[in-house]
């Protein structure tokens, strides 16, 4: 396994009551007498990172040892079946089209790096007390075949940037809608679910995928879901859940900062689908915008997914390397303070002067005066037609001769977005100027 670096350390378990313990590990020593349940916890001090295998010996009235342990950076990932596609797809699907963006498809034959570790979650068999460690792997062979793609992908661009172990746990279960993921106490504590009600199962994951995750040290979280809630017609309320998982899984792990880098839900055709709610072409764009808010809180990073599919009839779109690979941008660069690019424009301001509008964005670097596809505007009347744009002193200027007082701007406002808008071969994020949740959504 990976154990997180420069952390205290959980090292827990069972045994019989008033029970003598000892743990030894990486130079340390430390004992600790069971209650009179036969539960036991101790806290190693924090570790220095290690690429060196090393034994932990337990010992009681029988001795257990953990063999081949590193020390670096440990990762959580979560979701539905986007999250959850396993590595072992790779082999198997098409050709993508655009070729620029790679395509790995002999990654699990190739992949042989002792420094990814990896344990997959399983619901039937994780909350017994001996399967916590049985689960490691080396990333892989079969191990890495059944194993999230996206999680990897995360894992072996960190592991190649910094040098050092990681390792990755995946929780994920296709066709899962968020709620499940939250503990069912934790919709209590926000204020707008006092008198709505939550839906969807409330909790049903919470005791078998995640709590028993929460002693185990991590460095932050992915998150890729939101396919299931979006089919049911969803925006401020998705946007609420999202901050109660994160609230409280932060919670769970008793840090209230640990990062939290999630993914938009790619394009699909989500209006020409028959389900249970009525669903129509502003139904993934408002969803997207709903993923958007959870920005406003403290270490949070989105991806932008836009660019990353080829029909946008397949919910499980199949550039999930490089999903993983923007996923690490975020964490590089946030996480552990490397100096790259890891996001594209993400929508700040607009001011209208003399028919134009000049939108201000987080994280535009190009400046360039090259027509940008994908902005539509509007006057007083709501009608938005296609628009010019280009970027010109940091800003983005949208205009359409045929409005002559502008009032609003949107761009990819669409479930089929063709718009080029990006900085640094980073795509833009969808968004309208007239959102109604920048001043609805709370994010305290």
């Amino acid at each position: 396994m990976v154990l997180q670096r420069d952390k205290p350390i959980n090292i827990w378990g069972f045994a019989s009551p008033d029970e003598k313990v000892e743990v030894a590990f990486a130079g340390q020593k430390k004992q600790t007498i069971t209650d009179k349940d036969g539960n036991w916890l101790i806290v190693l001090a924090p570790l220095k990172t290690s690429s060196k295998p090393q034994t932990m010996s337990i010992n009681g009235s029988n001795k257990i040892e953990l063999t081949n342990i590193l020390v670096g950076e440990v990762w959580v990932c979560s979701g539905q079946s986007n999250m959850e596609y396993a590595m072992r797809k790779l082999a198997k699907i098409p050709k993508p089209k655009n070729e620029k963006l790679g395509f790995p498809s002999d990654e699990v034959a190739k992949a042989h790096n002792n420094q990814i570790r990896i344990f997959l979650v399983n619901r039937k068999t994780l909350i017994k007390p001996d399967s916590i460690h049985k689960s490691w792997s080396v990333a892989q062979d079969s191990a890495l075949h059944a194993f999230s793609a996206v999680g990897y992908f995360f894992a072996k661009e960190i592991q190649e940037k910094l040098g050092i172990p990681v390792g990755m746990i995946s929780s994920a279960i296709p066709g899962s809608a968020i709620e499940p993921w939250i503990s069912e106490n934790a919709f209590a504590e926000e204020d707008y679910f006092r008198n709505q009600k939550v839906g969807n199962d409330p909790g049903k994951f919470y005791p078998t995928m995640i709590e028993p995750l929460t002693q185990f040290k991590i460095r932050g979280f992915l998150w890729y879901q939101g396919e299931t809630n979006c089919f049911l017609n969803e925006k401020i309320s998705y946007a609420y859940k999202m901050k109660v998982l994160i609230n409280s899984w932060r919670k769970a792990w008793k840090e209230n900062d640990l990062p939290f880098y999630y993914v938009q839900i790619a394009p699909f055709n989500y209006a020409k689908t028959k389900g249970k709610v009525p669903v129509d072409e502003n139904t993934e764009p408002e969803f997207w915008e709903a993923q958007t808010q959870l920005l406003r809180l403290p270490n949070t990073g989105l991806v932008s997914t836009n660019d990353l599919t080829d029909s946008n009839e397949d919910l499980h779109p199949t550039y999930k390397w490089v999903v993983g690979r923007r996923l690490a941008l975020w964490a590089l660069a946030k996480t552990y303070n490397q100096k790259n690019d890891f996001s594209g424009p993400v929508y700040k301001s607009v001011s209208f002067k003399d028919g134009k509008a000049l939108l201000d964005f987080d994280y535009l670097k190009s400046n360039s005066s090259d027509s940008i596809t994908g902005f539509t505007i509007a006057g007083n009347d709501g009608k938005f037609i296609n628009a010019g744009a280009f970027v010109k002193d940091g800003k983005v200027i949208v205009s359409a001769k045929e409005i002559a007082a502008p009032v609003a701007v949107r761009y990819n406002w669409t479930e089929n977005p063709s718009g080029n808008f990006s900085s640094n071969a980073l795509p833009a994020l969808p968004f309208r100027t007239d959102n109604p949740l920048i001043k609805s959504f709370k994010t305290n």
